[in-house]
Order: C-alpha cells, then structure tokens, then sequence
C-alpha cells in the first residue's frame, strides 16, 4: 500500500490490537514493576494507560464525548491496574478496533485527549497507540514484536510532520530520536515517537 492511499485509506485497528493483545497473554505477573521505555511508567502503570485509551478511543470513535475523552495525555496519571485486567484490556482493544471499522467513525469531529480533532486523526492516533505502546509491552516484557507494515507505515507518516514541533507532540511524545535513514521501519517509527530503538529492560 502506497503512503498516498495510507493517507486517504482509513486502516484497520484488528491486526494491531491483536498483536497487542498477544503480547498481553505473554506478560508474567512478576513483570508488573519492570520498567518500560515510557519513563515514568512501569509496566503495570503502562497497562492501565493502554486499559484507559482502549475504552476513551472506542468512545471517540463512536463521538461520545465526556470524561474519557476530556483528559489530556500525561496530565491525569493512570489509575490503579484492576486485578481483571487480562480480560478487560483484551476485550476493550476489540471493540475499539471494531469501533473504528465503522466508516462513520472517521468522519466529522471526535474529542480524544482533550482536543477536539478530525475523526480521521483520532483513528490514526488510536493504530499509533496500538502500535508504539505494542513495542513497549515487548520491550519490556522481552517478547518479538510482529506489527504489520503497512501500520508502521501509516503511523510514521502520521507522526513525521511534527518531528521539530514540540508544541504539536505537546506531552504525548517526547522529543524524536534521530534513526538513520536506511534503518527498519518499526525502529524509524520508535524514533520518530521519541523513543530509542535500541531500549532493552
């Protein structure tokens, strides 16, 4: 798929939500309080965060707004992990890609963090969540990571034109990381999101 049909293709969520969700069934209680590349984030902080976009995201989806939507990224700190979160954040992932799959879900405008945007920018933030946050879980939980291409491509097109604004990344994303050129896609993507390829736990 062309990077011109990714930008008027709306894409979907399923195969990134389940990859994610396959990471998920591979994370071990005892990894809980390993560290992740978002800094201030363990993982289990991590886990409430992608519980808390899974179900805001299906609501903007659908224009639902209200306190799901309204809260800016990194200004409300993730709630307590629930202990049923193996079912509830598999199961939140789904409806929100099935959510995405209506066309509907793309047109107009949706709040999402705070903002009111294009129901098409909400989509693309919602596979970048999917996919950067998808990377996080396997770095550390040491699992391979399987995204497909073509979502790599799409959330690098989405996030490349604000590389030198720090006022559009506002506190979704930190400062990019420079990746050459001829590097993989996904570490492209990772470093456009501000994050470093080569993180380990």
């Amino acid at each position: 798929m062309s990077s011109e049909t990714n930008a008027h293709t709306p894409p979907d969520l399923g195969p990134a939500a389940a990859e994610l969700t396959r990471l998920l069934d591979g994370v071990r209680d005892d990894q809980l309080g390993a560290s992740t590349p978002c800094p201030a984030y363990a993982l289990r902080e991590l886990l409430s965060h992608i519980l808390g976009f899974g179900i805001a995201l299906q609501h903007a989806a659908r224009k639902e707004t209200g306190p799901a939507t309204q809260a800016a990224p990194g200004t409300v700190p993730p709630p307590e992990l629930p202990a049923e979160w193996r079912e509830l954040i598999p199961e939140n992932l789904a409806v929100m890609a099935a959510a995405w799959r209506d066309p509907a879900a793309w047109e107009g405008e949706t709040q999402a963090g705070g903002l009111t945007l294009p129901g098409a920018v909400a989509g693309r933030v919602a596979l970048d969540e999917l996919v950067v946050h998808g990377w996080d879980v396997a770095r550390s939980t040491g699992q391979d990571y399987r995204p497909a291409p073509v979502d790599l491509e799409i959330c690098y097109a989405f996030l490349a034109p604000s590389k030198d604004d720090p006022a559009t990344r506002g506190h979704a994303f930190g400062l990019a990381v420079d990746v050459p050129d001829g590097a993989p896609m996904l570490d492209r993507l990772i470093g456009m999101s501000g994050r470093d390829p080569g993180w380990r736990a």
